[in-house]
C-alpha cells in the first residue's frame, strides 16, 4: 500500500473507516422535504390504483398491460425523475428517484418494469450521450413512448461482463456499425423499444451502442421462465447483422466499461430502496396476518416467538432504509451546487456515485439480504398459509431472491467493495494506511478503557475493520485481491460499521427531537447483533492470514474491540412488536 494519505472527509468514499461523522451531515427520512413526501403520496395513490387492481393479470404478463401501466404513470412524471427539463424530464433529485422506487417496491414485478426503464435503461443516456441522441430519444422516454433495456450480460457472460462476445463492425462505407450477438437475461428485454447494448469493436474495444428494437435483425426471445417476478419482462435479444448507424454509439469507442460500471453503481444503490419499500409491505401484511390468525385460543401476534420475527424485520429495514438514504445523502452532497445546465453536468453526476461505489455496493448487499430475511419470515409467520400461492407473502419470497444477483452478485459486491477501497488507499486517494498506522500505535501504547454505548460501539467496529485490513495486506499484499473470502469478511466488518453509525446518528436525531424511543431500541438490538457478526467475520480474516502465536495475539484484540454489554434484547423485541401491531406498519 502506497503510504500517501488525503484529508478525512465525509466526501470521500470510505472515508466514514477514518473518522467520526456528525449527526448533522446525516440524510435521513426524517429530512424529506414537502415535495418528497407529496411525491410519496403520489406514487403510493399511482400504485394503489393502477397496479394493484391488475396484480394477477401483470403476473401472467397479460400482452401491452405492464407497459400501458407505465405510461400512465409518465402521465405523472414518475417515469421523468431524473431526466433534465430540456428533454421532457422533471429534473428531480436522486433522492425523489429512490421515493418513487420505495413506493412501487410493493410489487416486484411491476417494479422491475419501471425500474428498469427509469434507472439502467435511460440512465446511460442521461449521463453519456450527446445532445443529439438526447434530442432523439429522452422526450419519447420520458413519457414512455418508448421503454428503455440495458443489454449487458451475455450466456456466458454475466459477473464477467468484460468477457462478452457480441461484435460491433465498422461497415465498408464507415456509416454504420455492424452488430452480431446474443444478450441474455435482460429486464424489459420483450418490451423494450431503445436497448443500451454493449458490444466489442472489432471484436476488441469494448463499446454501448443505443439500438432501436425496430431495426432490422433485432430480435427478443421468449420469455424466461423464472423462479420470480414472473410479471416482469426478461428476455434474451438476438442481434444479427444489425446496422447502428455511428451517431448511436453512446460515449465514447472503447470505453463503455465507464458506463456499464458506473451506472451499476447508481442500480445498486436503487435496489436499497426497492428492498427496503418490498419488506416494509411484507410487514405490514404478516401485521395484519399476526392480529388475525388464532391459535391456542389467542392471536399469534402474542406469542413471543412471532413478536421476535416482527421487532427483527423492523429492525433490519431500519438499518436497511437509514444506509440507503445516507448514502443518497452523501451523493447529494457531492452534487451541492449542481444543475444539468453545467457544461460538464454528466461527469459530475457521474462522479458523485463512483465516488460512493463501496457505499452504493453495502446498500445493495445489506438491503437485499435484509428483504431475503423478512420475505423468509413472512412465509414462517404465515405457515402453511404461507406456501400457498393466493398468500401475498409466498410471491414475496420467491421474488426477494433475485436481489442478490441483479446489478452484481452479493459475491461480487462483497469483493468489489473492499477491493475499491484498498486500490484507492495504493493511490494516495483515502488514508487507510496513516489509519491503520495510528490503530497500530494506539495498541502499542495500550488500549484506554472501551467504549460500550452505541457510539463505542461503533468506533470499535471501525478499529476492527482497519485492523483486519492491516492484517490481510501484511500477509496478503498486493496479492489481497485474489483472497475472495477475506475481502468478502473484510467488507461485512465495514458494512455493519457504516450501518451501525447511520442507525446511531439517526437515532440521535430522533431522541433530540424527542421522538427517538422506538429507533432507540431498534439501534440498541441491532448494534449488538451486528458486532457478532463484526467478530465472526474478523475470526475469518484473522484466522486466515496469521497463524500461532500471531494469531492468538490478533484474536485477543479483536475480542477487546468486539466486546459490549447485552441489552434485554428480548423485552425489547417484545416492545417494538407491540408497537408495530397496534400501528398495522412499520414505524420509526
Amino acid at each position: 500500500m502506497a503510504t500517501t494519505t488525503t484529508p478525512t472527509s465525509a466526501e470521500i468514499g470510505g472515508g466514514f473507516l477514518l473518522a467520526p461523522a456528525d449527526a448533522a451531515t446525516l440524510f435521513t427520512p426524517e429530512d424529506f422535504t414537502d415535495e418528497h413526501r407529496e411525491i410519496a403520496r403520489t406514487t403510493e395513490q399511482f400504485f394503489m390504483n393502477e397496479v394493484a387492481p391488475h396484480l394477477e393479470a401483470i403476473q401472467h404478463l397479460e400482452p401491452g398491460l405492464a407497459p400501458s401501466i407505465l405510461r400512465k404513470s409518465a402521465e405523472l412524471g414518475l417515469t421523468a425523475v431524473m431526466i433534465p427539463e430540456a428533454f421532457g424530464g422533471m429534473e428531480m433529485d436522486l433522492v425523489s428517484a429512490l421515493i418513487v422506487t420505495e413506493q412501487l417496491a410493493r410489487d416486484a414485478s411491476y417494479a422491475g418494469w419501471h425500474g428498469a426503464h427509469t434507472g439502467i435503461g435511460t440512465l446511460p443516456l442521461v449521463l453519456f450521450g450527446t445532445e443529439d441522441q438526447k434530442r432523439r430519444y429522452l422526450p419519447k422516454l420520458a413519457t414512455a413512448e418508448m421503454i428503455a433495456a440495458y443489454c449487458l450480460s451475455e450466456p456466458h457472460a454475466g459477473s464477467d461482463a468484460m468477457n462478452i462476445k457480441t461484435r460491433a463492425d465498422l461497415a465498408e462505407d464507415g456509416t454504420h456499425y455492424i452488430l452480431n450477438g446474443q444478450k441474455m437475461w435482460i429486464t424489459n428485454g420483450g418490451g423494450a423499444d431503445l436497448y443500451t447494448v454493449f458490444a466489442k469493436v472489432g471484436g476488441e474495444q469494448f463499446t454501448a451502442f443505443l439500438v432501436e428494437r425496430a431495426w432490422p435483425g433485432v430480435t427478443p426471445g421468449a420469455e424466461e421462465k423464472k423462479m420470480g417476478i414472473k410479471g416482469s419482462s426478461t428476455a434474451p435479444v438476438y442481434l444479427e447483422n444489425v446496422r447502428v448507424p455511428k451517431e448511436n454509439v453512446l460515449g465514447e469507442i472503447g470505453k463503455g466499461h465507464l458506463i456499464a460500471f458506473n451506472i451499476l453503481n447508481l442500480g445498486r444503490l436503487k435496489l436499497g430502496p426497492g428492498n427496503v419499500g418490498g419488506s416494509k409491505n411484507i410487514l405490514s401484511v404478516c401485521l395484519k396476518y399476526a392480529k388475525e390468525r388464532t391459535a391456542f385460543g389467542k392471536p399469534i401476534g402474542e406469542f413471543g416467538m412471532i413478536r421476535h420475527k416482527l421487532a427483527e424485520m423492523a429492525i433490519r429495514t431500519y438499518a436497511a432504509e437509514t444506509m440507503t438514504y445516507r448514502v443518497a445523502g452523501m451523493i447529494e452532497a457531492k452534487l451541492s451546487g449542481f444543475n444539468w445546465s453545467l457544461p460538464n453536468a454528466a461527469e459530475l453526476h457521474m462522479k458523485a456515485a463512483e465516488e460512493f461505489a463501496a457505499e452504493c455496493s453495502y446498500v445493495k448487499v445489506f438491503a437485499s439480504e435484509t428483504l431475503d430475511y423478512v420475505a423468509d419470515e413472512g412465509v414462517q409467520i404465515h405457515g402453511g398459509y404461507g406456501y400457498h400461492q393466493d398468500y401475498l407473502v409466498e410471491r414475496a419470497y420467491r421474488d426477494s431472491r433475485i436481489n442478490r444477483i441483479f446489478e452484481g452478485t452479493n459475491e461480487i459486491n462483497r469483493m468489489l467493495a473492499t477491493g475499491m477501497l484498498i486500490k484507492r488507499a495504493q493511490k494516495g486517494r483515502l488514508g487507510l494506511v496513516a489509519a491503520v498506522k495510528q490503530l497500530q500505535s494506539e495498541l502499542l501504547s495500550g488500549a484506554a478503557a472501551q467504549d460500550v454505548s452505541e457510539a463505542g460501539l461503533v468506533a470499535s467496529a471501525k478499529k476492527a475493520a482497519l485492523f483486519c485490513i492491516g492484517v490481510a495486506y501484511q500477509a496478503f499484499g498486493t496479492e489481497l485481491d485474489q483472497q475472495q473470502e477475506v475481502l468478502a469478511s473484510i467488507t461485512d466488518i465495514a458494512m455493519h460499521a457504516f450501518a451501525m453509525e447511520g442507525c446511531v446518528l439517526r437515532t440521535e436525531r430522533l431522541r433530540a427531537a424527542g421522538k427517538g424511543e422506538l429507533a432507540a431500541q431498534y439501534t440498541a438490538v441491532f448494534c449488538r447483533s451486528a458486532m457478532e457478526t463484526v467478530e465472526a467475520a474478523g475470526r475469518n480474516v484473522l484466522a486466515a492470514a496469521s497463524e500461532g502465536d500471531a494469531l492468538r495475539t490478533n484474536l485477543a484484540i479483536l475480542r477487546r474491540f468486539t466486546k459490549f454489554e447485552p441489552v434485554n434484547a428480548i423485552a425489547m423485541r417484545r416492545s417494538i412488536a407491540a408497537r408495530l401491531l397496534d400501528a398495522n406498519r412499520y414505524l420509526v
